[in-house]
């Protein structure tokens, strides 16, 4: 079950049904644009002040460019700042853009972006703009903040829940028709158990598989027991970590109970 949003989801799936699994795509978030983007417009006719453009999504990426002309900007009116993205993904949504990014941190995550931009530059007094969700955590802003960056913020989009079949759902899971079930951000864990239930969410009866670090502590707060995680925290990494536990060796077994754990 692949959890994450329809519109992003295609490269999951694909690549997952390419090694005969069987997909259901249940998306418990779509990406909605706020309804007010003033605050970025004025934030980028102004864009000489910045050092840097952070981009943690390419939610944000899409957002961003697509809204250029309003404000009678290109793509190349970027390059006035330099450019890091938090990951692969990313970084190829503004390579597509005409706007290869300047730093991609080794690790995906907001603690690595702070470290390899402290590690190019001195921080201190360094302003950054920073186009993010709406409930994106503060990691990234607290942690350029405390090497004494000046960091806007400027929301840009927020996920909404998707009022999708639930209690179908549930009945799925708590019958054992599910082998695993895919979260590539905390927003599709929250979304899911909220959709799905409590018993069904942690019934133990699918195999958990995160993206990364800060899904794994989401959903190990909401009482689900993660055991499948990317090493590379991206869909690809996903997919692999999800092969090798289904594989031969591996802890999951294809044909019938993942780890046993439905029996009983």
């Amino acid at each position: 079950m692949v959890t994450r949003a329809r519109e992003q989801a295609g490269d999951l799936v694909r690549a997952l049904q390419q090694l005969g699994a069987e997909v259901i795509t249940a998306p418990t978030i779509r990406i909605e644009p706020l309804p007010d983007l003033a605050p970025l417009g004025a934030a980028l006719v102004e864009l000489s002040r910045y050092r840097w453009i952070v981009f943690t999504s390419r939610n944000a990426v899409e957002i961003v460019f697509d809204r250029l002309p309003s404000w009678g900007l290109e793509p190349r009116s970027l390059a006035r700042a330099a450019i890091a993205a938090i990951g692969p993904a990313t970084a190829a949504a503004l390579a597509r853009r005409g706007v290869p990014p300047a730093l991609v941190p080794e690790r995906y995550v907001a603690e690595a972006v702070v470290a390899a931009l402290a590690r190019v530059e001195e921080l201190a007094g360094t302003r950054i703009l920073l186009p993010r969700a709406l409930e994106a955590r503060d990691a990234l802003p607290d942690g350029l903040r405390a090497h004494g960056a000046v960091v806007d913020v400027i929301p840009v989009y927020r996920t909404v829940p998707v009022t999708g079949d639930g209690p179908p759902l549930a009945g799925e899971i708590l019958a054992g028709r599910c082998d695993a079930i895919t979260f590539t951000s905390s927003s599709t864990v929250r979304h899911f158990v909220d959709q799905v239930g409590r018993a069904a969410a942690t019934s133990g009866r699918f195999a958990t598989a995160v993206i990364g670090p800060v899904t794994a502590a989401t959903a190990r707060e909401l009482g689900l027991r993660v055991e499948v995680e990317a090493a590379e925290y991206t869909a690809t990494g996903l997919v692999d970590a999800l092969a090798r536990y289904f594989g031969e060796g591996g802890r999951g077994d294809p044909k019938g109970l993942p780890g046993g754990r439905r029996e009983g």
